[in-house]
């Protein structure tokens, strides 16, 4: 995989960490405010990235391919999202579909991105550039480049660095509309995670984890029974081409419909709670290798195969660390320079015999400051990476340095440790944490359908 390609996959999970509603790393219950970790799209749901061109490239001659309510898709824009989706196939070493399915493929997606960034303008969903350029900058960090290297290694791909910023910033869009529409609205109750432990306590063997594939051929909302039938059909030519031994990733980068074509159709490792409901009983029925039948779900035909299968029943044994910190934010009130000037200001108060706790109350700006910035037993899993490193090195009762944050700086003690068993603690977590993710996949799925649905679509087909 390419620099550029690893840097891109890391954008879609660390965008998400940019938003308002931050989740914990791992499910460990409610995370402290302020020490949200990422909190990516899954794979199935995930925006296709946009074209990103180079300064080098030629200009060439345009034309108007399909227009999607009142703009313009234009041939150059899907040439473009073709070469990225060939460059994912070719490191994905799977063959590409003939010329004219790719071109399809390639125009539904970008159709379904216009009309989710359309709808997010006009319900007033906005990304400053401050925001974009702060995600990228932790992108950059995480791949232990400074900003000049990033840039010259997107340079060096022949990517142009306003392009990548515009595809970061279509990403953060489509994120705050989900997060909006879709994840503020979700609700797990405590008897659905009791259902679901039940569930799992009486299945033999305990819940397994399952890697999972699936092709979508997708039906059209008020479609015609003519249609839907041909859309079967469709859905049955793919299933026979698998039936008949054909490698299932090349069937579903040829015949799927969605987002996921090109890397075969993977949803990845899930958990029961973690599947589309109507993946659930088929996938558990199945075994290594094999491939369910046809699925009819709003979307339209689905075809699964379980790739693989492992347990998750081992006991969890972590260590914890209770922990106080303060938090100083960056924000459009408070600059970076402002915000590390007055954390210093705090340290120099601790060190010269305030107390922590009274500073905590006083100057944190975090929900943690009324009990003196107690954060409680967290692990390293619970926060975001530069909290949890600083955490780690720190001895007890020792007071860290200023420590940059995507919420801004902080400073932290660590005041005990211990080996924990949570195992029971952790089941109930991860159980609430599949169960909102599976209603999230299932909801903005719908939403994202019924969004493309409702746009004014029209292909200019006599001009292609």
């Amino acid at each position: 995989m390419t620099t550029v390609h690893r840097l891109a996959t890391a954008a879609l999970a660390l965008a998400a960490s940019a938003l308002a509603l931050a989740q914990p790393q791992t499910p460990l219950g409610p995370t402290p405010q302020g020490l949200g970790g990422p909190r990516p799209l899954p794979p199935n749901l995930r925006p296709a990235p946009g074209p990103s061109t180079s300064s080098r490239d030629p200009v060439t001659l345009d034309r108007v391919i399909a227009v999607v309510n009142d703009e313009a898709l234009t041939q150059f824009e899907i040439n473009e999202q073709k070469r990225v989706l060939m460059q994912q196939l070719k490191e994905s070493r799977l063959q590409p579909p003939a010329p004219d399915v790719l071109e399809k493929q390639v125009l539904d997606r970008l159709i379904t991105e216009r009309a989710m960034l359309q709808y997010a303008k006009e319900t007033g969903i906005r990304v400053d550039d401050t925001t974009v350029e702060r995600t990228i900058l932790r992108i950059a960090q995480e791949n232990k480049l400074s900003a000049d290297e990033f840039r010259k290694v997107l340079d060096r791909e022949g990517i142009a660095y306003q392009k990548y910023h515009e595809d970061i910033r279509r990403e953060l869009v489509i994120q705050r509309v989900r997060d909006r529409e879709v994840d503020s609205k979700i609700f797990v109750s405590d008897a659905e995670v009791d259902n679901y432990l039940a569930t799992v306590a009486a299945q033999a063997g305990g819940e397994n984890e399952y890697l999972v594939s699936h092709i979508l051929v997708r039906v059209p909302e008020q479609s015609s029974p003519e249609q839907i039938g041909q859309r079967q059909a469709r859905a049955e030519q793919a299933l026979a081409k698998v039936k008949a031994g054909e490698d299932f990733g090349q069937v579903a980068a040829t015949w799927s419909d969605a987002n996921d074509a090109q890397q075969g159709g993977s949803l990845g490792w899930r958990t029961p709670a973690r599947l589309p409901s109507i993946f659930v009983e088929a996938v558990r029925a199945l075994k290594k290798g094999q491939t369910s039948d046809l699925l009819r779900s709003p979307a339209g035909f689905h075809i699964v195969k379980v790739m693989d299968e492992r347990g998750r029943n081992s006991p969890s044994v972590v260590q914890q660390s209770r922990v106080r910190h303060i938090l100083v934010k960056v924000n459009e009130l408070t600059s970076d320079v402002e915000a590390k000037a007055k954390i210093d200001r705090i340290r120099e108060r601790i060190e010269t015999g305030g107390k922590f706790e009274d500073q905590a109350r006083v100057n944190s700006e975090d929900a943690s400051s009324a009990r003196g910035g107690d954060l409680g037993w967290i692990t390293t899993n619970d926060v975001v990476p530069e909290f949890g490193r600083a955490m780690e090195a720190l001895k007890i009762d020792e007071l860290s340095a200023p420590i940059r944050s995507p919420f801004g700086w902080h400073l932290v003690q660590v005041l005990e440790r211990r080996n924990q068993d949570v195992s029971k603690d952790r089941q109930r977590d991860q159980a609430r944490l599949a169960l909102r993710q599976r209603k999230s996949d299932e909801q903005f799925a719908d939403f994202v359908r019924q969004t493309r649905d409702r746009a004014y679509v029209e292909i200019k087909s006599e001009e292609r």
